[in-house]
């Protein structure tokens, strides 16, 4: 049994911890509600853009020759690069461990199909837990760590490197890993095509023309030429801000279930400081009655 010194060490120990999570807690909470707005405003710019592109690409059927390798690939997928977006800081209960068990899970996958898979990490968690397994595969790694706001041109920085990779011919298809803001309950892992570009097909896809019929200028192919660059920096952008409502939502939750933790563990360690007190008193008492009645 642990004495009452330990005790109370232990105590004071899981107190100061609480006082910790607490305020790790508040903090997260006040970060998550700008994240939250930056996340939700980007999108709708997002989504436009794709549906620009839908647009476009329904325009340009049947001249595949014209269209960009952005859009329509290299013609084969034997290379892929996985874009694995994750925090640079821990704490976060599993928000880090979704996204790479989504990517591991995509990785494993391609290799059974005899597929060269090439990882590109943002964030220094993802890296941390792929390159247990992947670390020959990890080609790049791009870190934010300092950085308080995010902004564009840190997702610019990103997308240079990838559009440089594609132009350089080191991979065929691009896919990118983050998780999708719900609430602070839930952030749900997606995996999205980047490149080539993922249009969706039907007759929901893109714009609602309203049958109206339109002339571009300058030509599809020209406007795709500029838009689809574009585009690949916005979804890598909106994957960022994403992830950056995620994790404090996640460090949040996590953080109000370690100081609930930390609360119950100081009530039962209690208890038990009293009850060893109570019988360390009782024990005294006795040894002085023992002792008065030898008298």
């Amino acid at each position: 049994m642990a004495s009452l010194k330990e005790l109370r060490n232990r105590i004071a120990s899981v107190k100061a911890t609480q006082k910790i999570t607490k305020a790790m807690q508040m903090v997260a909470a006040a970060k998550l509600r700008r994240a939250q707005m930056a996340a939700e405003a980007a999108r709708p710019y997002a989504e436009r853009m794709e549906a620009v592109l839908a647009n476009l690409a329904n325009a340009l059927k049947g001249l595949e020759g014209e269209a960009s390798p952005l859009m329509v690939g290299t013609g084969k997928d034997d290379v892929h690069l996985l874009i694995v977006c994750t925090s640079e800081r821990g704490l976060c209960g599993g928000f880090n461990s979704s996204i790479v068990r989504k990517a591991r899970e995509k990785l494993l996958q391609l290799k059974g199909q005899g597929k060269e898979v090439k990882i590109l990490c943002v964030g220094k968690k993802g890296y941390d837990q792929l390159r247990r397994q992947f670390k020959s595969l990890i080609v790049d790694v791009i870190e934010f760590r300092g950085i308080k706001q995010l902004s564009f041109e840190h997702a610019d920085q990103v997308g240079q490197k990838v559009r440089a990779m594609f132009d350089a011919g080191e991979f065929d298809v691009a896919t990118l890993f983050y998780a999708e803001f719900k609430s602070v309950i839930s952030q749900t892992p997606i995996a999205h095509q980047i490149i080539p570009a993922s249009i969706p097909e039907g007759e929901d896809s893109g714009a609602d023309l309203e049958g109206a019929i339109y002339e571009y200028e300058p030509e599809e192919g020209e406007i795709l030429a500029d838009l689809l660059p574009l585009n690949i920096t916005t979804q890598i952008f909106k994957a960022l801000l994403e992830n950056a409502a995620s994790e404090q939502g996640a460090r949040m939750s996590a953080m109000d279930s370690a100081t609930r933790n930390a609360g119950e563990m100081i009530g039962k360690l209690t208890l038990n400081y009293n009850r060893t007190r109570q019988a360390q008193i009782t024990k005294e008492l006795i040894e002085i009655i023992s002792g008065a009645e030898a008298l």
